[in-house]
C-alpha cells in the first residue's frame, strides 16, 4: 500500500447559492448551514481534530467560507499540532482583529464580510514570524491549484454525503464533488434519488494527482470506507440509488481497479462492486456538498475497514 492513513486533505466547490449586498460592497454571500452558523455568525468553534483542512496541505487559496474572499495562501500554512487549521501569515488585508468577548484572546475575521474565523496567537515561536492564526475549518473554503496532470474518476457506494466525507480526506484526492450518475427525464435531486424515482445512482466525483496518489490505491481506499459485499445497499440505505459501482473514464482505469478486485477476492471477499463506463454525472446541490464537514453531525452508514 502506498498510503497509510486517512489525512484531511481538501474540499472546495464554488458554486453559487444565492446574491447579497454588504455594506463594503457587492459580494456573493453563501447560505449557511446551522453549524456554520453557529461558528461563523456566533463564533462558536468547532471541536478540534474534525475539520477538513486541519491536516491539509495541498497547495491553493484558502476562501471565506460566507463570501469567498481571499484569506490565506497555502504556503503559510503549517502543522501546528493544535486541532486546528494554523497560519502564520494572512493575504495583505484579508483579516482583521478584535479584542474577544473574553478580553483576553485576539479574534480574527474576515475583513470583506465580518465571518469569525477564529484567534490569532502571538509569541509562540512555532515559526519565523512567531504569529499563529487559528482558524476553523468550517470557516473557510480551499481552491485548488491545478496542473493540468490531474485525473477523474466517478465512484459510488451509498449516500453520497458520507462516501464524500471519507474520500474528501485522501492526500492526493485534491477536489471532490457529489452527485448522480443515469439518465432520467428530470434533473436529478437528492430528495428524488433517494426515494429511487429515474435511474440514477448516488455518486462522487474524485479529481486526483497522478504523481501523489496511484490509481490502485484510489480505488482501494473507496473499497475501505464503504462496504463493496452489500448489493443495492449501504449500512441502513437500500435501493439499486446505493449500490457500488466504480465509472471508469479510461480502459486503463478499468484494468487497473479489476486488478484490485481481483486482489481483494483473493482474500475471499464477495465483492459485488461493477465496472461501468461514465455515462454522465450531474452534480448536486450546494447544500449537499462537503455536508458532514459543514454539520455537527457524522456519517451515519460510513466507516473505515482495512481490507488491505
Amino acid at each position: 500500500m502506498k498510503y497509510t492513513s486517512l489525512f484531511t486533505v481538501l474540499l472546495v466547490l464554488m458554486t453559487a447559492c444565492g446574491w447579497s449586498q454588504n455594506d463594503k460592497q457587492n459580494t456573493k454571500m453563501n447560505k449557511l448551514t446551522d453549524f456554520e452558523e453557529y461558528v461563523i455568525l456566533n463564533k462558536g468553534t468547532e471541536r478540534p481534530n474534525t475539520g477538513l483542512y486541519n491536516n491539509h496541505f495541498e497547495g491553493g487559496t484558502y476562501v471565506c467560507r460566507k463570501c469567498e474572499a481571499p484569506l490565506y495562501n497555502s504556503e503559510d500554512k503549517f502543522e501546528s499540532h493544535c486541532g486546528w487549521p494554523s497560519f502564520d501569515d494572512e493575504i495583505n488585508g484579508a483579516v482583521k482583529r478584535k479584542t474577544d468577548a473574553d478580553g483576553r484572546r485576539t479574534e480574527i475575521l474576515c475583513a470583506n464580510c465580518d465571518a469569525h474565523l477564529g484567534h490569532v496567537f502571538i509569541g509562540e515561536r512555532l515559526t519565523a514570524k512567531n504569529t499563529r492564526h487559528c482558524v476553523n475549518s468550517v470557516s473557510m473554503k480551499f481552491v485548488p491549484s491545478l496542473n493540468g496532470k490531474e485525473q477523474k474518476v466517478v465512484l459510488a457506494g451509498g449516500d453520497f454525503k458520507g462516501l464524500q466525507f471519507f474520500l474528501a480526506q485522501i492526500p492526493g484526492i485534491v477536489r471532490t464533488k457529489a452527485g448522480f450518475v443515469g439518465t432520467g427525464s428530470e434533473k436529478p435531486t437528492y430528495e428524488s434519488v433517494q426515494s429511487g424515482e429515474g435511474n440514477y445512482v448516488m455518486a462522487v466525483e474524485i479529481l486526483y494527482a497522478p504523481e501523489k496518489i496511484a490509481f490502485d490505491d484510489v480505488i482501494r481506499i473507496f473499497m475501505e470506507v464503504h462496504d463493496p459485499t452489500t448489493p443495492n445497499q449501504q449500512g441502513t440505505d437500500m435501493g439499486s440509488q446505493y449500490r457500488s459501482v466504480i465509472y471508469y473514464n479510461t480502459e486503463a482505469q478499468k484494468e487497473t481497479a479489476q486488478e484490485v478486485i481481483q486482489e481483494l477476492e483473493a482474500k475471499d471477499v464477495k465483492v459485488t462492486t461493477t465496472l461501468e463506463e461514465l455515462p454522465s454525472f450531474v452534480e448536486a446541490a450546494e447544500n449537499y456538498q462537503d455536508y458532514y464537514f459543514r454539520s455537527a453531525e457524522g456519517p451515519k452508514n460510513h466507516s473505515y475497514t482495512k481490507r488491505f
